[in-house]
């Protein structure tokens, strides 16, 4: 019988996140936010809460974090991370500074400590690959000149997560001050190892790995990430971070193809994910945080655009360029949530999840919205606060000519 109820409740909301995502196809919007309201309604304190489901949503959704940072690590190749570090690293100091300083300050001002300041400085801090991804590509945007720096911006934010995680797993779960260095420690030893070892020895790896077989390709992959991750977590690692670092060692036609192969699956997994977080969030904690979230959200999309159009500057882009890269990078979405669901995991802060929720629903909204209109709203003020020039005299031989009847 509890099988037949968790094989109904799991198969319904499998059914029902297909429908919200055709639905968010439709009108051109990331179903994030669908999503996450389709968890607040199955869960605690929503219309009709799931019970049966639950532990295998659990897992289900730790499966999709793993994936969104194995998918993320193929994106690039050893190389490509060390020379966007090389030549963008002031552009991700900005970034950190003026997006992840809001998030703690406004932690602090709430009275929830340190610990949640930090959660919430990452909260604030990534972006949504994935909608920025999305958002570049139906704008027709991907080969617009500011295009790598916004690339370059968001690379950054993926390399500080290698070394943020570990950090927040460590705080979250209340070790010393000296087991935290040793998990640091540990973390970005085996970040700077893998980092060797693709740039070295890529090939080999990815040779091992290969296979003219998808399902043998599939299953490698899929096997490697999650035995990996099982063991950075193990090591008091983000389970994370060990995907992303996997995604990073694969490149050439292997990354490619795998990435083909996983995308599915990831989309999935990473919807369940989404899920599971509402389903952890009592609607009735939204309200009394929705003004908080509001104005951080206000706040933290004007520092972004400001760090997209500073970073374009920096790369001698237009200044309608400018504004199209700030804009970009506006939404949050899915490591917001996973930065988040640490610390709602550890009972840091009971408000934080609410909030967190509430803030990822305004900026994934508001994000495509920023990436399509900054710029035309820019130009158009621009324009506006320009003192009017008169029309040019005549010249004498135009003035002195005839009107025709």
């Amino acid at each position: 019988m509890h099988s037949a109820v968790l094989l109904i409740e799991f198969g319904s909301i499998i059914l029902g996140l297909g429908l919200l995502g055709r639905f968010a196809a439709r009108f051109q919007l990331s179903p994030i936010p669908l999503y996450l309201l389709a968890g607040l309604a199955f869960g605690e304190g929503g219309l009709l809460p799931l019970g049966a489901s639950e532990e295998f949503i659990a897992t289900g959704a730790e499966i999709g974090v793993i994936l969104l940072l194995l998918m993320l690590g193929l994106e690039y190749t050893a190389s490509d991370l060390v020379s966007n570090l090389k030549t963008h690293y002031p552009s991700g100091l900005v970034d950190c500074a003026l997006n992840a300083l809001p998030g703690a300050a406004v932690a602090l001002l709430l009275g929830w400590g340190p610990v949640a300041a930090v959660v919430l400085a990452g909260v604030t801090w990534i972006s949504s690959s994935g909608v920025i991804a999305k958002v570049l590509g139906d704008l027709g945007r991907v080969g617009n000149r500011e295009t790598p720096v916004i690339l370059s911006v968001l690379v950054l934010e993926d390399l500080a997560m290698a070394v943020y995680l570990p950090i927040v797993t460590a705080l979250v779960a209340g070790v010393g001050l000296m087991a935290g260095s040793v998990t640091l420690a540990i973390a970005l030893g085996a970040a700077g190892l893998v980092l060797f070892l693709a740039v070295r020895y890529g090939r080999l790896i990815s040779r091992f790995v290969s296979s003219d077989d998808p399902e043998k390709l599939l299953l490698v992959v899929l096997g490697l990430t999650i035995l990996v991750a099982g063991v950075a977590q193990q090591l008091q690692v983000s389970a994370a971070v060990g995907a992303f670092l996997v995604g990073i060692a694969l490149s050439g036609e292997v990354a490619e193809g795998a990435h083909t192969l996983l995308s599915p699956l990831r989309d999935l997994f990473a919807a369940v994910f989404f899920v599971f977080f509402g389903l952890h969030t009592d609607p009735s904690s939204i309200p009394p945080v929705l003004l908080p979230a509001l104005g951080l959200a206000v706040v933290t999309a004007l520092t972004k655009i400001a760090t997209g159009y500073w970073a374009a500057r920096r790369a001698g882009i237009s200044v309608k360029g400018r504004w199209r890269a700030g804009g970009a990078l506006v939404a949050r979405g899915e490591f917001s949530i996973v930065i988040a669901g640490l610390a709602v995991a550890a009972g840091i802060e009971p408000s934080l999840g609410p909030l967190a929720t509430a803030y990822v629903l305004i900026l994934v909204v508001l994000g495509p919205l920023t990436a399509r209109y900054t710029e035309p709203v820019a130009t158009w003020w621009s324009r506006r606060r320009l003192p009017h020039r008169p029309e040019p005299a005549p010249r004498a031989a135009e003035a002195e000519a005839p009107v025709a009847d």
